[in-house]
């Protein structure tokens, strides 16, 4: 048989019988898991192609098979192939307990309908609470003198084929670990079970064939299925040909075929340090076929097991869903490319999802250059790449647990930058009131979208406040002011019964973030940031003085009507008006002192005299009884 060079060539009519006996399979690994917002990374090793384009199996026992024949359909490099490899190894396969001894091929029954409800992790109903013993059990479970005997020991608590393929699943998952230095050294590789067991380590050939003889040893149908994925080194939008990069099992289950892949459900390879994490994925354990096709392309179609199957060139431009997506309740996202182009400089991204869930992104590395607001079931993120040209784009989502895990990437072509949308470098992620700043304690905000314009550069925010919870707010601007204490001088709060206001000063016109901060009164720790407002203000003949600095005698309840400007100016008589709660006197001192009166209506008054000195404070006596001031606010005097 002669094959063409050419990579197009497409007329090949002849199968290869390769002769087990002689020939040895050859082995090879491709790392193939993506990174995750810890900078972990799965890797896989995956199937090595011979030659132009003919698969071999690799033979995973030392036992004689003298006589038996692998049969391996030939393809040219670039073609699917179309029909299943045959398989003849009687001594493999071993028998199911129904006494078969082949695997049945996929059927139409097999095949499942692409569900509009994403949600739905598994192609048959699981109810994981059901496996809480069986798991524990099978986590526990020991090597002691063979495969046999494993088998035997994890069936001691399995009663059916689905409880069977559970406990296997389960130890293989929390036992073995990707081998990284196999992985790269062809020469170490060890795919036979007995050499696995011995190392407890294997790559993602070894871990396919392991699960697929433990299966067969338990009496269920299994196959190993090779093909391409989208895993470590994985680009948006990447083509895939050549040599299979994975591998993973089809089991047999209720009628029909079902898929897993225990390499991908065990854990994860630091990509920096080249060391293997275990941290389990359910998500693998019988995936729905719809949702296993956006990162597991078989070599044959048949094994999508779905109606209708997709096309290579539809698995390679289809979005990808990480697995943690759907772990964390996502139904969908928008748009539904995974590669994006810019609108006058912008775009948009939202995800529904079934319940409330905090996100963040990450362009280019950076939380920069967005404006991401939570909804009550998902999010929408407004971009604005700040350069033309290609950028990344990271999306990630938090679930119980204090880690967010990466759930989305796209690609972001821009041709246009509006210079006007620059962010601040402070607006950290998310902007505006949420479902998440209620459950922190803030209620009703008089604002409920994320961006506040203001013509004169002023603006006042308001917002109940539960009790027992403390406020603390701060301005950021990337031409600001730079000291944390200046940051939040620009802000003036006034706190009336269970309402928190915050007076608003810009220094200069454009765009600034107002940070909000909480946290319980009575407990000890910092306050946390919750959510911020976009403040944005084109007037550029503003330029709004600090407010008065205030002390920590300062009640949040207390109100100042006047002077709202920290700076005052010389040889002028100020009037003060202020609401004071609490005290028994108050006064404001200069170069000389000047007692404050309690009106009608609550407000203490009073003026004084900025000659002559450089700093203005209003200071109280909280007891009649007491012969000393406090200090509650401080001014400045311009120089003269």
């Amino acid at each position: 048989m002669e094959l063409k060079k050419d990579s197009n060539a497409v007329s090949i009519d002849m199968l290869l019988i390769v002769h087990s006996e002689k020939r040895r399979a050859a082995q090879g690994m491709h790392s193939d898991r993506q990174a995750d917002p810890r900078a972990l990374s799965q890797r896989r090793g995956g199937l090595q192609g011979i030659g132009n384009g003919i698969r071999r199996w690799q033979k995973f026992e030392g036992s004689d098979v003298h006589g038996t024949q692998l049969t391996v359909e030939v393809h040219p490099r670039d073609a699917m192939p179309q029909l299943l490899k045959k398989f003849s190894l009687a001594k493999r396969l071993q028998g199911d307990k129904n006494g078969n001894t082949r695997p049945r091929q996929p059927g139409a029954k097999d095949a499942h309908a692409y569900p509009w409800d994403r949600s739905s992790l598994k192609s048959m109903p699981l109810d994981l609470r059901q496996f809480e013993k069986l798991d524990t059990y099978a986590s526990q479970v020991t090597v002691k003198n063979g495969l046999d005997e494993l088998v035997s020991d994890l069936l001691q608590e399995a009663h059916s084929d689905l409880e069977r393929v559970r406990v296997i699943w389960i130890w293989i998952c929390h036992h073995i670990e990707y081998d990284i230095e196999a992985a790269q050294e062809k020469d170490r590789q060890a795919f036979k079970p007995t050499d696995i067991l011995r190392t407890q380590k294997t790559n993602c050939d070894g871990y396919a064939g392991l699960f697929e003889k433990m299966c067969r040893i338990a009496g269920v149908q299994c196959m190993t299925v090779p093909g391409y994925s989208k895993g470590f080194g994985y680009q948006t939008g990447q083509s895939f040909s050549g040599e299979f990069d994975h591998a993973w099992n089809a089991v047999y289950l209720e009628g029909r075929w079902h898929l897993v892949d225990s390499t991908w459900g065990s854990g994860l390879v630091d990509s920096t340090t080249s060391k293997f994490t275990f941290l389990y994925n359910e998500f693998y354990f019988l995936t729905h076929p719809a949702l296993f096709i956006e990162d597991h392309f078989p070599d044959n179609k048949n094994w999508q097991l779905l109606k209708p199957p997709q096309s290579l060139k539809q698995f390679e431009s289809n979005m990808y869903h990480k697995s943690e997506f759907y772990n964390k309740g996502m139904l969908s996202a928008h748009p539904e490319t995974s590669v994006i182009k810019t609108v006058n400089g912008k775009a948009t991204v939202t995800i529904e999802s079934c319940a409330p869930t905090l996100f963040m992104f990450m362009l280019n590395g950076k939380q920069e250059q967005g404006l991401l607001s939570l909804r009550k079931n998902g999010m929408k993120l407004d971009i604005y790449p700040p350069t033309v040209g290609t950028h990344k784009l990271q999306i990630f989502a938090k679930g119980n647990s204090d880690i967010y895990s990466s759930v989305l990437e796209y690609t972001l072509k821009c041709n246009y930058v509006d210079i006007s949308v620059r962010l601040p470098a402070e607006l950290h992620q998310p902007v505006g009131p949420s479902w998440f700043s209620e459950q922190m304690g803030i209620v009703k905000p008089s604002h409920p979208d994320p961006i506040i314009h203001t013509s004169d550069g002023r603006c006042s925010v308001s917002f109940g406040v539960e009790e027992g919870i403390s406020v603390l707010a701060s301005l950021h601007g990337d031409e600001g002011p730079i000291t944390e204490e200046t940051q939040r001088r620009y802000i003036f709060q006034v706190q009336r019964q269970k309402r928190a206001e915050l007076k608003v000063q810009l220094p200069q016109a454009g765009k600034f973030a107002l940070k909000i901060f909480v946290k319980k009164r009575l407990e000890p720790g910092n306050y946390v940031f919750v959510f911020n407002y976009l403040l944005c203000c084109t007037n550029t003949k503003v330029n709004w003085p600090m407010f008065p600095e205030s002390f920590g005698n300062w009640g949040q309840d207390n109100e100042l009507l006047e002077p709202l400007s920290g700076v005052l100016p010389a040889n002028r008589n100020i009037p003060f008006k202020l609401k004071l709660h609490g005290i028994a006197k108050a006064l404001v001192k200069g170069q000389d002192t000047w007692p404050l009166t309690l009106n009608r209506e609550g407000y203490w008054e009073g003026s004084c005299s900025t000659a002559g000195c450089h700093e203005i404070y209003v200071m109280v006596l909280e007891n009649a009884n007491h012969n000393f001031y406090s200090y509650i606010l401080k001014y400045k005097v311009n120089a003269q």
